[in-house]
């Protein structure tokens, strides 16, 4: 922090000697310092003339209005790290692992958006995930962050009532889910919930069947699916990245449901890519 305020001095000239100036300075003046932060954090993109504009109202404001970028650009740049280190290290309850460098990464998750894009998926699309952790998961949302598509996903222990009144709102073209999961020591099979879910989305187009509990699950209950290894292997890999407004949406979150059907929280790449 205090080499930026020291960054932010030398840029502005203006005297910030201490880490409470350079907040009042921020607020005082948002553009200047969301244009520093951009550089500072490196942001792989372009920032656009404008860093903000106020509107008329506090709620009117735009960051980096005629910005564009790409999250998923963001998240497989280099900077700097070699090609062939660890960019996800996976590990099971079970003792089964896995890992993926970056090149793997950026190769897989390029393939998944050359397929989403095989499919008619396009900007602005939603591809869901009903998925526990595991590097599948990750490489769908990078997939679908290539391409401009907005990721939204629930955990794999979700009950078909909880998933489908969550995606059931954004009508998903695509859904990303696995055959099974493990926890506490217990085998959770979830191709019967799967089929449940997937009868309640007439929005749906394909079904990414991603192996959790065996290597070749059984998919003939399940209308539209394809196994994850075909899907990959259904397109050409993609190369490149479709740079975005600032406040393209990235992801689909949910609140609880707890007092009522789960509300839709839309997130924005640029302000996510930032925090």
């Amino acid at each position: 922090m205090d080499s930026f305020r020291r960054r932010v001095e030398a840029t502005t000239g203006v005297s910030l000697p201490n880490t409470r100036a350079l907040h009042v300075w921020s607020t005082a003046e948002p553009g200047w310092f969301w244009d520093l932060t951009w550089d500072d954090t490196g942001i792989v993109g372009d920032k656009g003339p404008v860093r903000f504009d106020p509107g008329a109202a506090m709620w009117e404001g735009r960051f980096f209005p005629e910005a564009s970028l790409n999250f998923a650009e963001n998240l497989l740049h280099g900077r700097g790290r070699p090609d062939h280190e660890p960019a996800i290290i996976y590990r099971r309850e079970d003792g089964s692992a896995s890992s993926l460098s970056w090149v793997e990464l950026r190769s897989q998750a390029a393939r998944f958006a050359a397929g989403l894009q095989a499919m008619g998926v396009v900007a602005g699309d939603r591809v869901a995930a009903w998925m526990p952790n595991m590097p599948e998961t990750i490489i769908a949302m990078l997939g679908a962050a290539t391409i401009g598509a907005v990721f939204t996903s629930t955990s794999a222990d979700f009950g078909v009532s909880g998933v489908v009144d969550r995606f059931g709102q954004v009508a998903p073209k695509v859904l990303v889910a696995t055959d099974g999961y493990l926890y506490g020591g217990s085998v959770f099979p979830r191709l019967g919930q799967l089929r449940q879910i997937v009868e309640a989305l007439p929005s749906l187009e394909m079904v990414v069947v991603v192996p959790g509990l065996s290597q070749n699950p059984e998919l003939d209950g399940i209308p539209l699916s394809v196994t994850y290894a075909e899907f990959l292997s259904a397109g050409v890999t993609l190369e490149g990245f479709q740079r975005l407004p600032f406040d393209h949406p990235i992801y689909i979150l949910y609140s609880s449901g707890t007092t009522g059907q789960p509300k839709c929280i839309v997130h924005r790449a640029g302000g996510v890519l930032i925090k």
